[in-house]
């Protein structure tokens, strides 16, 4: 049975309908707490698939968040071997890290659901499953674009929203999300909406809303991306 590792930086940040999703097309998940893990004991070769999500951090914390530096370095490893890995949120950040990009704040706080522009490649890539559809955004940094990656969609407020590069796709935005897991989100990030007097109410009727008609498109989108690195 083919294996993917799920790198999971926050108990509450989880990989949502792709874990069930991942299973059905045959994967054996293996799910990693990064804040609690030994990763001296990780093979970055070792899993046919990573998947590494997000967490309300940021890369340049590792001095507070040691373990940042853990997956960092797997990471340099697993994508110079050029083996298929997702990258969602900080995951995607993690990835432009390892490749050698600068990650850092962007000034503002794109939080909320709307459509993101593919670029020409972005279009005939496995993201054209997602171009009529909302994708939420929740993230306040942003990345230069890695060296030798490729463009693959912006959004009004953050000019990097994916990118490819090899068997590895990064994406700022969640595809991933479900609008029952995403009650665990209005928890975990109560202390940002609160300071960012973001409606709690309108959050979750925007879920509601939004995620059920997401999910096709996203496992359109996530089953197109593994064909092209299993081949």
């Amino acid at each position: 049975m083919k294996t993917a590792l799920v790198i999971q930086p926050a108990p509450f940040e989880d990989a949502g309908y792709f874990a069930p999703l991942l299973q059905a097309l045959g994967y054996r998940l293996q799910i990693i707490e990064a804040p609690l893990a030994d990763f001296s004991s990780v093979d970055p070769l070792a899993a046919d698939v990573w998947l590494v999500l997000g967490a309300p951090i940021g890369v340049y914390d590792h001095a507070d968040y040691p373990f940042l530096n853990g997956v960092i370095q797997l990471l340099k490893q697993r994508l110079a071997a050029d083996l298929p890995t997702l990258g969602i949120c900080l995951g995607c950040q993690l990835i432009a890290a390892a490749l050698g990009a600068e990650v850092y704040p962007s000034g503002h706080q794109e939080i909320g659901w709307k459509i993101i522009q593919l670029t020409k490649q972005g279009q005939e890539s496995c993201l054209q499953a997602l171009s009529t559809q909302a994708v939420l955004h929740w993230h306040g940094d942003t990345f230069d674009l890695p060296q030798g990656a490729t463009h693959l969609a912006a959004s009004d407020r953050c000019h990097n929203q994916a990118f490819a590069l090899g068997r590895t796709l990064a994406l700022q935005f969640h595809p991933e999300v479900t609008a029952q897991g995403l009650e665990r989100w209005l928890v975990g990030h109560s202390h940002q909406l609160q300071s960012l007097s973001l409606s709690v109410t309108g959050l979750r009727a925007d879920n509601q809303r939004y995620a059920p008609r997401l999910q096709p498109h996203g496992s359109l989108m996530l089953e197109r991306w593994l064909h092209s690195v299993e081949n």
